[in-house]
């Protein structure tokens, strides 16, 4: 007897599998629902201000907005692959089976879906990063393969090389009958790019460049499609020109070389090369990364991508660029698009996270009331400190990572100078800053999802270890971090010389002089939500912080310089100066933001926007107070009143929580998790919990 009261019966056991698929149900075909008695904000003691009015946000207008004019080629991509589920990569597969799979996805697209990047590549940056970010929801070893054919190998061709390399490999990379890879990295050097080992020396007597591994450390390492389908690579090597001082060669700096590493009918190894696998990695295994070793291999001096630099038949070197240093700024000026990509494929990463982890939390049921039914753990104020600040986030990030897009298609039809070392410097900073925050925030996912979250149905397994590496490819984070660091540094320079500054830099001049003045004791205090709300608050008090880091750091870098020279006191001021770097583009970030809400055309899409970002602004306020409490620019009772507001906002982000996921429309076989999937996913979830 004791036990039957214990036990659920077996129709109670019916009616919670029962209302378990119709919640799922309904989250799939959602319909108006009424609310229930057991649905009030009082059951979990939500101070008075939350219980004002939900948004009212239409979706499909929302989306509409953030998506706008790409939306088109990327629901054709999902579709393709929707259509096809052979191509949808499985749970469990063996390293080899991924790489076959991800090469079969990619010629799918290719030949069967017409979809065709390399022109994009030229015609429109915008479209092609809205290819790779689709391909790489879908799975991201393939977006990080298509990104090598054609931004990496591709790109190398045509940004690097003149009309005679177009004009002879742009079909082939295009329709994949050329597949290639980018040889940049070496065992010993992977950021020092100017460090590089491997070398290309002229021979005036045949007319070619032969390429040389001189070392181990020279091998080139980590190199995409290397391992098992690229038929040729872009080498990147030290230019060698004979001469007759006593060295014998000179070295005319870094340059580019189109080597061909297999035959293109055999598929065979050919002479003088060698190539090794890289083997298994902890994620992007559907990437065949190798690593090349060359010995004396000779290529034609056609084959040297001579935009910046050029040899000619009897041996002479030209330039339109007087030394190697601005040759070399100029090559991987036009290989920043790589940055571009991974910052608007980390946002597309976090967006897919968000979704799996927003919509279990809202579905998802602990706790509640005595004798009322249990309460979903989205209304826990701990679940939305989690959550619905990363939410806000991944809308920043998105409107960000838009305009870099949009300035870098613009660099790439103008060359305007200005122009380029702005999307430099930004690229390397938003690359860094947005993969940074998806790691830390892929983890937070899983752990909001509970023992669920650890399904590897769910995704987050795979794709926190899939995106780890974006924190290291294209440029080291913490390295990518100075470069920002040292154009602010730059820019501060020339503010107080009357120089220009450059587009992203204008705030430099009016908040380095609001800066160099005392904080105002009597603004210190507002404490009115409509003045925290005020987007011209929340943009001064980010740059005023900006500001502060930037005029120390140009002083603890001057006295330090005395004693330890430029190296030392860089080195000194190391964490200082990544910070300072993280704030400016904290700043762009939220200036970016209020812009994009701003121009907004539809009322409530822009009131639901405001939301959001006003909840990004003093979450990151919030978070870094004691800068603020420490110069007293925010006084205590301004500090509390920011703290309170961002709860209430978290709490509002909330209630709107599911249409800011749908309005990413992202398809089920994207987002497979139990909460957001097809039936076939929902069918292995059960399997693994036992329902």
């Amino acid at each position: 007897m004791e036990q039957n009261k214990q036990n659920p019966t077996a129709e109670n056991e019916t009616l919670i599998v029962s209302r378990r698929i119709q919640r799922v149900s309904l989250h799939l075909a959602p319909v108006p629902r009424p609310l229930h008695e057991h649905d009030t904000q009082e059951q979990l003691g939500l101070f008075p201000c939350a219980r004002s009015a939900k948004l009212e946000v239409e979706t499909e207008k929302l989306s509409l907005y953030m998506r706008g004019k790409y939306r088109e080629i990327q629901e054709k991509i999902y579709e393709y692959f929707h259509a096809r589920p052979e191509l949808q990569t499985p749970l469990e597969i063996s390293k080899d089976d991924h790489r076959e799979l991800c090469w079969r996805q990619m010629y799918g697209l290719i030949k069967e879906a017409g979809i065709r990047p390399l022109k994009y590549v030229v015609e429109d940056p915008g479209k092609y990063f809205a290819i790779v970010e689709a391909a790489g929801a879908v799975d991201i070893s393939l977006g990080i393969k298509l990104g090598v054919q054609y931004s990496l190998w591709g790109g190398s061709v045509i940004n690097l090389g003149t009309k005679k390399h177009k004009d002879k490999y742009f079909g082939g990379i295009d329709s994949l009958e050329y597949p290639g890879c980018f040889a940049m990295t070496e065992l010993h050097h992977g950021s020092n790019v100017q460090g590089l080992q491997t070398d290309a020396t002229f021979d005036p007597t045949t007319d070619e460049f032969i390429i040389n591994t001189p070392s181990d450390g020279a091998i080139k390492w980590w190199i995409g499609n290397a391992a098992v389908h690229g038929k040729f690579a872009s080498v990147f090597a030290k230019l060698m020109l004979p001469d007759h001082d006593a060295k014998g060669v000179s070295d005319m700096g870094v340059h580019a070389f189109i080597v061909p590493i297999r035959d293109l009918k055999t598929h065979q190894v050919l002479p003088g090369i060698e190539i090794h696998d890289c083997g298994h990695k902890v994620g992007l295994n559907g990437v065949d990364n190798g690593a090349l070793r060359f010995t004396s291999v000779r290529i034609p001096r056609d084959n040297l991508l001579n935009r910046f630099g050029d040899v000619s038949r009897d041996g002479k070197y030209t330039s339109s660029l007087p030394t190697i240093n601005k040759r070399f700024a100029a090559t991987l000026g036009e290989l920043i698009g790589g940055r571009v990509v991974l910052a608007s494929s980390s946002t597309s990463i976090l967006k897919i996270a968000n979704a799996i982890a927003i919509r279990y939390s809202l579905l998802r049921q602990q706790f509640g009331p005595p004798k009322q039914p249990e309460v979903s753990i989205l209304d826990y104020q701990s679940q939305q400190h989690k959550l619905m600040p990363m939410l806000a986030s991944t809308y920043a990030f998105h409107f960000a990572t838009s305009y870099l897009v949009e300035i870098y298609s613009q660099m790439k039809t103008t060359h305007v100078e200005q122009l380029v070392g702005d999307v430099h410097t930004l690229s390397a900073g938003l690359k860094a800053y947005v993969t940074s925050y998806t790691a830390k925030s892929l983890s937070v996912c899983r752990e909001a999802c509970g023992g669920h979250g650890y399904a590897a149905v769910n995704r987050f397994g795979i794709l926190r270890n899939d995106h780890d590496i974006f924190q290291t490819f294209e440029g080291d984070n913490t390295v990518l971090l100075q470069q920002v660091a040292a154009d602010l540094l730059k820019q501060y320079k020339q503010k107080f010389q009357g120089g220009t500054l450059a587009v992203t830099w204008n705030y430099l001049r009016e908040s380095m002089n609001t800066y160099l003045s005392q904080p105002n004791p009597v603004t210190a205090r507002w404490e009115g939500t409509e003045h925290l709300r005020d987007p011209k608050f929340q943009l001064d008090a980010f740059r005023y912080r900006t500001s502060r880091l930037l005029q120390s750091a140009a002083v603890r870098l001057r006295k330090h310089s005395k004693t330890l020279g430029g190296f030392g006191a860089w080195n000194r001021c190391l964490n200082h100066l990544l910070t300072l770097a993280e704030s400016h583009i904290e700043s762009v970030i939220l200036a970016k933001f209020i812009e994009t809400v701003e121009k907004c055309p539809d009322a409530s899409t822009r009131a639901a926007l405001k939301l959001v970002c006003d909840l990004y602004a003093l979450n990151q306020i919030w978070n870094d107070i004691g800068t603020y409490r420490n110069v007293d620019y925010v006084a205590p009772n301004k500090a509390k009143a920011i703290h309170k507001l961002t709860d209430y906002l978290s709490f509002q982000v909330r209630n709107i929580a599911k249409e800011l996921v749908d309005a990413f429309d992202l398809p089920n076989h994207v987002t497979r998790a139990p909460i957001a999937m097809q039936s076939e996913a929902y069918a292995q979830y059960t399997q693994y919990v036992g329902f």
